[in-house]
């Protein structure tokens, strides 16, 4: 579906548009009307407050609360929705609002009016470039629609932010970005295993970077196979799609720094072998995530221009039981040399990844950052929403997580004890992909892909598991199935890189 995304002077009074949405918090005495609602209290003579007293609105986090006009407005229809507490302000919003209240506040009224609603105005807070683009962006997201399988359901969507201050273009203009590059991860997750495949999946990788002006390089099975690619090739023996390795990059003149992303590709995880539960299955065409969110992410620095060239590797890998597919206790040589005892083939990430990694000290990293879908652990851990962030060094793992929040994407450190280490110990490699013991997973996960990271790089790993998919029900701007998680850490983290913040 395609959907554009206006900026506009026009009083809400007067904006065309099939609805248009306004903000509501919580006050002492009932809920209270956010910056923005103005001239549509003024519409109603000043009346607005009570009437939303009236049907219940409170004002608290995302509640919807619709309105008719009867004419007193151009739009027909008002959204009225809780955007909370404002950070540090009164009641009344003198304060200001936080970036990701107003995304989510904005994607919950977009996604509760629904496709039949094509124009869409948003009075919502939008005083300076940062409520502009948290509200753009927001509204973006949560007009988000996956169409591929169901096209008679595809058509345009006209979103309209009222900007009640003097936003710069260049606001709007990431809020857009942002949101392509965020919309294509959630195309790329959502789509079936049965059509995104470590082929096709490179296919759109390349097409990607012809439109980006991205130079890329592609690795085929034989390629791997001749060069020593032991993790791809080892993970992917067992299915009919052979495995891929693809590196994207955006190089920028005068460049002096250099941030490396490797994402985690594995098109479908069967678990091989050592074969999950089929209930465990259901969502493992999401095992692709991070490798969407590199290429997304480079696309997106390539149009936002950070002065850092940022490359992005993709690991990418069918993991299937088929007659030729790896068995416990085959011993792998990964890129570089490190024999690994592969003991259970369920943990077929960590061996894709650390191929990746290892071939990025060819890029001299200054910051080099992996994502993937790695461990059920990090769910058990930090629920759905908290990408759990590992690194070699505290400052690095903390500048990690600040940018994350920054970005508006949930994160929490974590440690990587070194005596966990000595369980990956292995009688006949140099290592094994997992331990005897059943606690700690995501923190032993971590501590094999170090093993991998070239000496004396800054590296940092996410564990997205649960942010990567959701499967509950939509919230916010977040929609049921692929969400689009890490991009907008890893565009903050080039930023921080080439600022010299990071």
């Amino acid at each position: 579906m395609t959907t554009t995304l206006l900026t506009s002077q026009t009083s809400a009074r007067e904006a065309t548009a099939d609805a248009i949405i306004i903000g509501v918090l919580p006050g002492t005495g009932g809920p209270a009307l956010a910056p923005g609602a103005e001239d549509v209290d003024a519409a109603l003579d000043g009346s607005l407050a009570a009437t939303l007293a009236a049907l219940g609105a409170t004002g608290k986090a995302e509640e919807i609360t619709k309105i008719a006009t009867a004419g007193r407005l151009a739009a027909p229809l008002i959204v009225a929705v809780g955007l909370g507490a404002p950070d540090g302000g009164a009641a009344n919003g003198a304060g200001p609002f936080d970036g990701e209240a107003l995304r989510r506040a904005a994607g919950a009224a977009v996604r509760a009016l629904g496709p039949a609603h094509r124009q869409v105005a948003l009075a919502l807070p939008a005083r300076d470039d940062a409520e502009t683009e948290a509200v753009a962006l927001g509204a973006l997201l949560g007009g988000y629609e996956f169409t591929r399988y169901r096209p008679g359901t595809v058509a345009g969507r006209e979103l309209t932010v009222l900007a009640n201050g003097t936003a710069a273009s260049a606001a709007v203009d990431r809020s857009r970005v942002l949101a392509d590059a965020m919309s294509l991860v959630r195309d790329l997750v959502n789509t079936s295993a049965s059509h995104l495949y470590p082929a096709s999946f490179a296919a759109e990788a390349e097409r990607v970077a012809a439109e980006s002006g991205l130079s890329i390089e592609v690795l085929d099975e034989k390629a791997l196979a001749a060069e020593g690619y032991g993790g791809l090739t080892g993970v992917g023996q067992g299915s009919v799609h052979p495995p891929r390795l693809v590196r994207v990059a955006y190089n920028p003149a005068g460049a002096a720094k250099t941030v490396v992303y490797v994402g985690k590709g594995i098109t479908f995880d069967s678990g091989g072998l050592s074969l999950k539960p089929a209930k465990a299955m259901e969502a493992m065409k999401s095992d692709m995530s991070g490798a969407a969110a590199v290429l997304a992410a480079v696309r997106a620095a390539a149009a936002l221009g950070p002065a850092v060239n940022v490359v992005g590797y993709l690991a990418l890998a069918e993991n299937m039981p088929g007659a030729t597919a790896q068995r416990p206790s085959d011993v792998i040589t990964i890129y570089g040399g490190t024999t690994v005892e592969v003991l259970n083939t369920d943990a077929e990430g960590r061996l894709v990844m650390a191929d990746a990694l290892a071939r990025s000290a060819d890029d001299h990293p200054d910051l080099l950052v992996d994502v993937a879908t790695l461990t059920g652990a990090q769910l058990v851990a930090l629920g759905p929403r908290i990408a759990g962030i590992m690194a070699n060094s505290d400052e690095v793992r903390e500048g990690v997580v600040d940018a994350a929040r920054r970005a508006g994407e949930q994160a929490w450190g974590m440690p990587l004890p070194e005596e966990l280490r000595k369980g990956l110990d292995s009688p006949v490699a140099d290592l094994a992909n997992v331990t005897g013991e059943r606690h700690g997973g995501m923190l032993v996960a971590g501590l094999f892909l170090k093993e991998f990271v070239p000496a004396g790089v800054r590296w940092a790993h996410m564990d997205i598991a649960g942010p990567a998919f959701h499967e509950g029900e939509p919230y916010g701007y977040t929609p049921k199935g692929g969400t689009g998680a890490a991009v907008r850490t890893l565009v903050q983290l080039a930023f921080d890189v080439a600022e010299g913040r990071l």
